[in-house]
């Protein structure tokens, strides 16, 4: 499991090379003294084994939304709700579950990719008495 965490700190707070925002490549909002750090990208970036531990569907056709919540740079515990809109308008709701380990907690959910193409996601974060929300736009490549 460490080996978990450790890929997903790397891949929530590193700039991804693939699929960049770049509008914002950060890939993250503040919110006064509490930091949103996100990322997406296609799940058969994962190993298998990551995958497996953290009970994601690892295939080209499956993206995966990983967020962490920060408050004064500490990772805090959230509620974390959001949802994926495609380029035909179809929206789908995101289903988030919270992996916690050795002090760093994320939130992931997966979503289909049917083909290329620039996904809008809108995220509400509920942390620490607060409750803010954003949304961003990436293009996802499936296969890749």
């Amino acid at each position: 499991m460490r080996r978990l965490a450790l890929f997903l700190c790397a891949l929530c707070l590193a700039v991804p090379a693939f699929a960049a925002d770049y509008a914002k490549p950060d890939r993250k909002e503040v919110f006064g003294d509490t930091t949103v750090h996100y990322s997406a990208f296609t799940s058969s970036y994962l190993q298998p084994e990551v995958a497996s531990a953290a009970g994601l569907i690892r295939s080209k056709n499956q993206g995966v939304l990983n967020i962490a919540v920060l408050k004064a740079d500490k990772p805090i515990n959230a509620n974390v709700s959001g949802t994926v809109r495609d380029l035909t308008g179809r929206i789908t709701p995101l289903s988030f579950k919270q992996i916690s380990e050795q002090g760093s907690v994320y939130y992931i959910a997966q979503y289909k990719i049917d083909q290329q193409e620039t996904f809008t996601f809108s995220i509400k974060v509920d942390a620490a008495g607060d409750s803010n929300s954003f949304s961003f736009d990436q293009e996802l490549f499936p296969g890749e």
